[in-house]
């Protein structure tokens, strides 16, 4: 069974640089920064040390640069969308269908900055930027503001160039009628000023958090211009008006959209872009269903599948095309911090606001059994809200995790410093009855009784009923077990699917009990960890904190994580919210992968090396085109 696919957007990352008075410098030119005085200049902006290219580098070193142009790539969408306009709350773009944003290929603006962020993400450096629409950047040794100097060459697909009131307009729109997301991402920005018709100044309510010149430079910029004499805050069904490699040509809205690549694209040569983007068309169909849209896909009706589903990846290839090699079934390794993954208990219910009520229906979920029975073996417990990376918390806490810790010791369950934590853990053969004997005792602490085989409050004399939402029909086969425990417990649970728009919904607006999701999470934390579990978010329409977090220590933590100034640093507050979070028992672990499940018709090339941070579709090639370019082994990896 899949891991639950993404809803929102990759996971934010953060920067934080210092000087010589304890902070790291950036890095930045061959081997450093130009700077006159206390002012640093350079084409990018890395976290915690070097920018891995230099001033000048004529490409990323996972591309070919000779890539071929043209050609035709088809994929598959999930789900549906309603709107055009991929930041704000009202409706579902393209880019926030589930698992869109992996391709690398939407309707998103273009960026100041590139390589984090959601727009195009790096596939070998997740914590550096370099400049995209802006051609350089400066900022003060204390990271107190920063200016970006514009590509004076840079215009949108109508020929407007793109120009500094266009990054003040952008900013200002996105705080007053954006997402939520983009509030949280651009808290500490005090002022945005245009000095001049190429360059924007942005000053920073707090200096010494580099995160803050990443934030801004993740930003999209849109067209002020085009935006004059419409309602920003509506969902659109008119294609934006863009300024990146493709524009949108076509769309049916609701089941396709096809993007073509603009022939006299101003940033064609542009070394961050060099090698990519090689598809004349990118077309994206919808399917409501994915054994539908597996079985359009064995007939040659798209080009790639993104296999979710282990039992299906194991079982279902056995046909034709793979046979004689017009289909390749790849497993890729990668070094993406796997997301946040569970069964999310909305505490906002008065149900689900005790831990160990909590902790008990976590007990219950049997994913030895699931994994061997469903998923082939093929997964990963998480004991992490943050698995496959370096922020996963270990053993007890010690050091510097322990020093955070340690002042709110009062606050926080005493086990916590005592032993590591650990999911449930089951023989994988169905017997539940030691991890059912413990949420017994579990639940009898919180005030529930067995009363005629149902679980009954002793004070208000409730029953202990809830439901569960989900939006994918595959998933009832891993809940219904689940369910089949719980009734053991008392408990009666009903499973409500719902379609994609109804689901989004009612999470936007915490309308459920408990749901399924993913938080995307990534190397270089900062503020998203404040939208998905910060108290101030807890009522936020349209905010990430599913599960209703409202702690002072998680909020603290997060404070910390947001203002760390080291590597170091960084990761023992992640550790140490990590633990917090997983004995306050929010959410019902899920399981994780760290490698790809791709196939596709054997109709492109690839480059030699492949990046660790992305799918990259975006650097393949179509095969038609290789008569155009020489054939190069070194450069070319062939299926």
């Amino acid at each position: 069974m899949p891991p639950i696919m993404l809803q929102s957007l990759k996971a934010l990352r953060i920067a934080l640089l210092a000087g010589l008075c304890g902070l790291i410098n950036t890095v930045v030119a061959e081997s450093a920064p130009e700077q006159t005085g206390e002012i640093i200049t350079s084409h990018g902006f890395a976290l915690y040390g070097d920018l891995k290219y230099p001033k000048g580098f004529s490409h990323y070193d996972h591309v070919n640069p000779e890539a071929p142009k043209g050609g035709h790539l088809r994929l598959m969408g999930f789900g549906t969308f309603d709107s055009l306009n991929p930041y704000t709350l009202k409706g579902t773009s393209p880019f926030n269908t589930p698992g869109q944003f992996m391709y690398g290929f939407s309707e998103l603006n273009e960026t100041l900055l590139a390589g984090t962020g959601n727009y195009s993400p790096s596939g070998d450096e997740p914590q550096s930027a370099y400049g995209l629409l802006a051609e350089s950047l400066s900022y003060p040794d204390d990271l107190s503001w920063v200016e970006f100097r514009l590509r004076k060459q840079a215009h949108f697909h109508d020929a407007h160039p793109i120009e500094a009131e266009d990054v003040v307009f952008s900013f200002e729109t996105l705080i007053a009628h954006g997402h939520p997301r983009f509030q949280q991402a651009l808290l500490n920005i005090q002022s945005v000023e245009a000095l001049d018709r190429h360059t924007v100044r942005v000053s920073f309510k707090q200096a010494h958090q580099g995160a803050n010149i990443l934030r801004f430079g993740e930003m999209p910029v849109l067209p002020k211009h085009y935006w004059a004499d419409k309602d920003f805050a509506r969902a659109s069904q008119q294609a934006p008006l863009l300024s990146g490699p493709y524009r949108l040509s076509k769309f049916d809205i609701g089941n396709s959209i096809e993007l073509e690549r603009v022939p006299d694209f101003w940033g064609a040569s542009l070394n961050i872009y060099r090698g990519r983007f090689n598809f004349d068309r990118v077309s994206i169909h919808y399917y409501r269903d994915q054994t539908i849209a597996f079985e359009a896909f064995k007939a040659g009706e798209f080009d790639l599948y993104y296999d979710y589903t282990a039992k299906n990846w194991a079982s279902a290839y056995d046909f034709p095309a793979l046979k004689d090699g017009r289909v390749l079934k790849q497993e890729i390794h990668h070094k993406i911090p796997s997301g946040t993954q569970g069964f999310f208990f909305n505490t906002r219910r008065e149900l689900f606001q005790d831990p160990r009520v909590r902790k008990a229906l976590s007990l219950v979920f049997d994913f030895e059994w699931t994994n061997k029975n469903l998923f082939n073996d093929a997964y990963v417990r998480n004991n992490s809200y943050y698995p496959n990376s370096d922020f996963a918390a270990e053993g007890i806490p010690q050091g510097e995790e322990l020093a955070l810790l340690e002042p709110h010791r009062h606050q926080l369950p005493a086990a916590l410093f005592a032993e590591p934590y650990s999911a449930s853990a089951s023989t994988g053969n169905g017997n539940m009855r030691q991890p059912i004997r413990t949420a017994t005792r579990l639940l009898k602490e919180a005030g529930w009784r067995l009363v005629d085989h149902q679980l009954q409050h002793q004070q208000s004399g409730r029953l202990f009923e809830f439901e569960i939402l989900i939006r994918q029909p595959g998933l009832k086969r891993v809940i219904l077990p689940y369910i089949r425990n719980l009734e053991k417990l008392g408990i009666t649970a009903n499973l409500r699917l719902v379609d994609a728009t109804q689901y989004k919904v009612r999470i936007d607006n915490f309308d459920y009990d408990m749901m399924t999701f993913v938080l995307s999470q990534g190397q270089a934390p900062s503020y998203e960890q404040r939208d998905y579990f910060h108290s101030s978010n807890r009522h936020t329409i349209g905010s990430q904190n599913y599960a209703g977090v409202d702690h002072p220590v998680v909020d603290a933590l997060i404070e910390h994580v947001i203002s760390a100034r080291t590597r170091s640093r960084l990761v023992s507050a992640m550790k140490a919210l990590d633990r917090v979070l997983l004995w306050q028992h929010y959410i019902v672990p899920n399981w994780h992968l760290n490698y790809h499940r791709l196939a596709y018709w054997n109709k492109f090339d690839q480059p030699a090396s492949a990046p660790d941070f992305t799918l990259g579709v975006d650097r393949w090639w179509s095969q038609e085109q290789r008569t155009n370019t020489q054939d190069n082994a070194s450069e070319t990896r062939r299926p």
